[in-house]
């Protein structure tokens, strides 16, 4: 019978061998257990790796859409708010031009109504949300309109010089006091409308773009997910009360003022349509929004599902694993202590 010995000093390496072994599938377990993946999923999956990183990689790209369209509902519930208030002075507008026409209102409750009105509108569509304006089209970092009142107003200006080059007077002159029924309507059409819904409105009242922004809220659709301060509605809102804001304290006549009134009653109640139709355009697209956000959280959650019986572990397995490897380390420990205790001095 052959005969070995057993050295004190392998014994201790071998269990601390053991040990840097344990702490390493220790490591590994504790990341399952805090992700409940596995550790390494090319180890674990081989091949199976590809179809991990394209469906994390799908899910991703779809999970950015979802928090995008969080935003553009937000920003589309902005707009729907402000075009409420919008509509609502015009509606207050309408009714004091209805009672000024019927001569139930004076002149200066009505001309009040009118700057009260063109100052709600552009302060309306100046109106911003994150950071940028929600009626200035594709330059959100610009102010959509410029201010009526504002001293050195080129749009003020714009409408002064008009009315001086197309009579030959200004509005105060006694000789204001001629023009008639015909000369107003004139003037209207053929002067004051071009500045509003031909080039002069973004000559001198809009910075914004027709062109509204387009977003992605699904992979493949898209949709525009702003208002223009451009749009007709706007612009007829802004005509009426400007024409009566600025004219009605004028040297006007009396046939002058009431075409003025009658002209900007059919503005008004244009301008009113207008802007509940884009209320309702505004509220479908905030329905496309949303039901394409739970769409894709359909599509995510089968994702999801898909990962998980891919690369998903038990946690109780995970709980498990961990425990025994620190009961296993632990024990190693107290082992290796006891090993590096012996000797051969206290032996003999």
């Amino acid at each position: 019978m052959k005969t070995g010995y057993v050295s004190s000093a392998a014994m201790s390496e071998t269990l601390r061998t053991a040990v840097m072994r344990s702490q390493v599938d220790l490591a590994k377990a504790q990341k399952e257990m805090a992700t409940l993946k596995v550790a390494d999923t090319g180890l674990a999956l081989g091949a199976g790796t590809a179809q991990v990183v394209n469906f994390s990689r799908d899910l991703d790209r779809l999970n950015g859409i979802v928090d995008s369209n969080t935003l553009v509902s937000a920003r589309l519930s902005s707009t729907q708010d402000a075009l409420g208030q919008l509509a609502g002075a015009a509606q207050d507008f309408l009714a004091t031009l209805t009672s000024a026409t019927s001569g139930d209102t004076n002149a200066a409750v009505t001309q009040a109504s009118a700057k009260s009105a063109l100052t709600s509108l552009t302060s309306i569509l100046n109106t911003s949300f994150n950071g940028e304006h929600l009626f200035a089209g594709t330059n959100t970092d610009v102010t959509p309109i410029n201010s009526f009142t504002d001293t050195g107003s080129p749009a003020k200006a714009a409408f002064d010089a008009a009315f001086l080059a197309h009579f030959g007077f200004d509005k105060d002159a006694p000789a204001a006091a001629a023009i008639t029924t015909a000369d107003m309507d004139t003037f209207i059409t053929s002067v004051v409308e071009p500045q509003f819904m031909g080039s002069g409105w973004q000559a001198n009242w809009s910075n914004a773009t027709d062109q509204t922004i387009v977003s992605r809220i699904a992979l493949n659709e898209t949709t525009e997910s702003s208002v223009s301060a451009n749009n007709d509605g706007m612009r007829k809102l802004a005509m009426a009360a400007a024409t009566i804001g600025d004219l009605f304290d004028s040297n006007l006549s009396e046939a002058g003022k009431q075409q003025l009134l009658a002209r900007a009653l059919d503005m008004v109640g244009d301008a009113v349509g207008h802007l509940t139709n884009l209320q309702a355009q505004t509220g479908v697209i905030e329905s496309r929004v949303s039901a394409a956000s739970e769409r894709i959280k359909l599509q995510t959650d089968l994702f999801e599902q898909h990962l998980t019986d891919m690369q998903g572990i038990d946690p109780y397995e995970a709980s498990t694993r961990v425990t025994d490897l620190l009961s296993h380390i632990e024990a190693s420990y107290a082992l290796t202590a006891r090993i590096q205790q012996l000797s051969l001095l206290k032996f003999l």
